[in-house]
Order: C-alpha cells, then sequence, then structure tokens
C-alpha cells in the first residue's frame, strides 16, 4: 500500500509483443531433459519418454482473483505459479514446465511487468520447473494471467480423487485458514488506507498469514515425503477452495462418506487469535477459506504407522460407507452434515 511516485515507466508500446516476450523472458533457462526446445519457437518441443503427463491450467483475474492495492505484483507472479504447481502435486506427480500468458492495459509500464515476471522466475528457480511459453496481449479490464503447468510421473504413482475407501484416514497437510485471515487483514487495512493514506499499517502481528496469502507454497515437499514414506495415497486434491468443499469433492467421486473431527483439524495459533480479533470461529473459516494450497489425501489404515510421527501430516478423519453422508464431528460429539461454502468465483460479486 505504499506507492512510490518517482518509479520509472516505460511504455510497452515501445517494445512490441516479440520484444516483450523477448525482454520478459530472457533470464529463463532450461533445467530439464524432458524440455526439448523452450521459448523462441512457435510451439514448445518435450519428451517425457515413457512417463506419464499431467497437465493443468488456471486464469487469475484482476479485482477477481487479486486486488493490486495490496498485491505487490513480484509476490502475484510467484504465486500465480504457485496455484498450477499445487494441482500437479495434487496428482502425485512432479512439476516440469509452465507456460504463462498475461492480458495488460495500458496502466502498467514495462517495470511493472518486470516485477511480475521476477516473481515468476523465482519460482521457477525455487521449484525447479522450466518456463517454456505463454503469450502477451492488450486488456482494457486490467491484468490478467493464465498458467499452464506439466508435471510427469510413472502410471503405478497416479492418484485421483476417486480412489477413497470406508476406513481410509483422511490426512491433510500443514495448517488451514491462515490464507484467508490474511486476506482479511489486508482488506480491513485497505479500508483504513482508503480513510487516512498517511496512516500506514502495522502488520507485524500477522506476519504469518499474510505470507500465507501474498506467498503461498504449493507442497513439493509431500510428493517426496510420501515416496521417501513409501505411502501412496488412496486419492488427494489440493486445497484451494476450503477443506469441506475438497472433503465432497473426494467423497463424491469416490462414492464414498466420510466423518471429519473438529478438534483435529489444524490451526495455526496466528490464525486462532486473529480469528477472534475478528469474531469469526475458526472452525468456519478452516472449512471454507480456501487458498491454503495444502495437500488433502486419503490414506489406508495399514499405512498409519508410517505416517503418524510426521510434523507434516494430520489425521483429521475417516472414510465411512457413502449411506453414511458426510459429516463433521463437532468438539461436543455432534454430527453436522458438511456443505461446501467455499469460494465461487463465479457467484455475484458485491
Amino acid at each position: 500500500m505504499i506507492e512510490d511516485k518517482n518509479q520509472q515507466r516505460t511504455s510497452l508500446e515501445n517494445l512490441g509483443e516479440f520484444g516483450l516476450i523477448d525482454h520478459l523472458t530472457k533470464n529463463f533457462d532450461i533445467k530439464h531433459k524432458s524440455t526439448v526446445k523452450g521459448i523462441g519457437d512457435d510451439a514448445a518441443v518435450l519428451d517425457f519418454k515413457s512417463k506419464k503427463i499431467v497437465v493443468t491450467t488456471d486464469l487469475l483475474i484482476e479485482n477477481v482473483h487479486f486486488d493490486l492495492s495490496y498485491m505487490p505484483l513480484k509476490h502475484l507472479g510467484y504465486k500465480a505459479i504457485m496455484v498450477n504447481l499445487s494441482d500437479v502435486f495434487a496428482m502425485n506427480a512432479n512439476a516440469t514446465q509452465v507456460t504463462v500468458s498475461i492480458a495488460v492495459s495500458n496502466r502498467f509500464s514495462l517495470e511493472a511487468l518486470e516485477d511480475l515476471y521476477a516473481g515468476i522466475e523465482t519460482a521457477a528457480k525455487i521449484y525447479n520447473i522450466d518456463v517454456v511459453g505463454g503469450d502477451t496481449t492488450s486488456s482494457t479490464t486490467g491484468l490478467i494471467i493464465s498458467v499452464t503447468a506439466i508435471g510427469e510421473l510413472n502410471e503405478e504413482d497416479i492418484v485421483y480423487r476417486n480412489g477413497a475407501k470406508p476406513n481410509d484416514l483422511l490426512v491433510v497437510t500443514g495448517d488451514l485458514g491462515a490464507a484467508y485471515m490474511g486476506l482479511q487483514v489486508l482488506e480491513r487495512e485497505k479500508e483504513v488506507f482508503k480513510v487516512n493514506p498517511q496512516n500506514q499499517p502495522d502488520l507485524d502481528l500477522y506476519s504469518y498469514i499474510i505470507e500465507r496469502q501474498l506467498k503461498p507454497e504449493a507442497r513439493q515437499d509431500i510428493v517426496k515425503l510420501l515416496k521417501d514414506l513409501d505411502v501412496k495415497p488412496t486419492s488427494m486434491i489440493d486445497i484451494s477452495d476450503g477443506l469441506s468443499s475438497e472433503i465432497i469433492h473426494i467423497c463424491k467421486q469416490s462414492k464414498v462418506g466420510c466423518d471429519l473431527y473438529e478438534n483435529k483439524i489444524p490451526l495455526d495459533p496466528q490464525v486462532i487469535s486473529t480469528c477472534e480479533e475478528f469474531k469469526i470461529d475458526s472452525t468456519t473459516i478452516a472449512l471454507n477459506g480456501g487458498e491454503d494450497y495444502e495437500l488433502l489425501m486419503t490414506i489406508s489404515q495399514e499405512d498409519f504407522p508410517k505416517i503418524k510421527a510426521n510434523p507434516n501430516l494430520t489425521v483429521i478423519g475417516f472414510i465411512t460407507e457413502e449411506s453414511r453422508g458426510m459429516h463433521l464431528v463437532t468438539r461436543g460429539e455432534s454430527r453436522i452434515p458438511l456443505i461446501a461454502k467455499g469460494w465461487n468465483s463465479l457467484s455475484d460479486q458485491e
């Protein structure tokens, strides 16, 4: 929310489309043998030999998925990659390549797009992926980002959403609700800033939850961890729209029910304290908040000894017969039907 009014500004029309692409992608290097040809031709050329390929894509639109009044462009570039890599890891695959396409209005300068691509470049280096193509065009509605991610794995390692079986354990990585509460803090401080632009926010008390909103991390480490533990989930999905929504996806596609235990849902202390400050129920936030980009999976009870001591994995419930339905078991032992109330990009926006 602090803007440098004296920053350099280079108009994009000075470069043209191909000059802009060359400028923004000049620092991307190739890391994978499967990348035969990256940026610079009509299409990328990939060679995966005996591997299976997973492909996923996401679209991020200004004022629908992000607000540039508090989302730095470098963070946005990083997050755009994470959103897609998370889907690759949810298939139990290794991410290898991405393409990045953007549509920008003339209010964006070359320097602004350099910041965006600096975030993309940082993500590519940290997660060891190749940026192999994309497109740029103009927009009349602000900034639009489309990322497609590609991953590889052996056929026997693929994990779908539809493999959960009764008596499987319901397991989640990390903690939940932080990204949503970080968004609430940022939205509140934005309103304060609009009233008094001289008032700079003190966000030290909210550092973890704000980072979870502005710079999430996809759980690449979990794919390796599961392999090291010799555990293959029976189903898996990433948590982008809220825990309840993702559990319902798995249950419906696997034709099973579940019992989710409220007192087992992992919450960071900063989430709990911020929920108390905002007078919001922390369980509701964990169930419906979204954008955590953790992984939700089901695991055979036979594998429980392999995961029980691991701090990255929390057992939060178990799978039941479909006829039992999908329920939240509260701290008071009440059973409440699970309802998907996560964020819906197609709902009416106020």
